[in-house]
């Protein structure tokens, strides 16, 4: 028999990836990890998530979807990157990468290239730094 990977990201089956992050696989988050994950990584906000959800056909609330991406995000699922006080996008990749924001379009992609923050401070007693994102905004000229 074959060794199981398992990693958050190595299962296409979304009830797999879903109990191996720690979530009970209900229908409402099967249909949304599927949504999510079928297609590679990619950027997405809460209201683009509902409209494919919609679209394809399954009914779940806005405020389903926003629970279910926070609930990705904390197992480890998704990264949340907050473009704005009151817009954020979550992100299938979770490795280590920056991102561009168009501001002209609305629209996150990641930075190809190595960026190094210097000059961070030291965190309080007891905590660490767990990462560091880095959004480099943009706009045509």
């Amino acid at each position: 028999m074959a060794a199981r990977k398992k990693t958050l990201g190595g299962s296409t089956k979304p009830s797999e990836r879903l109990r191996t992050a720690g979530l009970r696989p209900t229908r409402q988050r099967c249909v949304l990890a599927d949504l999510l994950f079928r297609h590679g990584h990619r950027h997405v906000t809460a209201e683009l998530l509902h409209q494919e959800a919609e679209k394809a056909g399954h009914a779940v609330s806005l405020a389903t979807v926003y629970n279910a991406l926070h609930q990705f995000t904390h197992a480890g699922l998704l990264q949340q990157v907050i473009v704005e006080p009151s817009h954020s996008y979550f992100d299938t990749n979770t490795g280590p990468h920056q991102h561009f924001f168009d501001e002209d379009e609305g629209r996150l992609t990641d930075i190809s290239a190595d960026i190094s923050v210097s000059g961070l401070p030291q965190p309080p007693k007891g905590t660490k730094i767990q990462r560091v994102d880095v959004v480099v905004r943009i706009r045509r000229i």
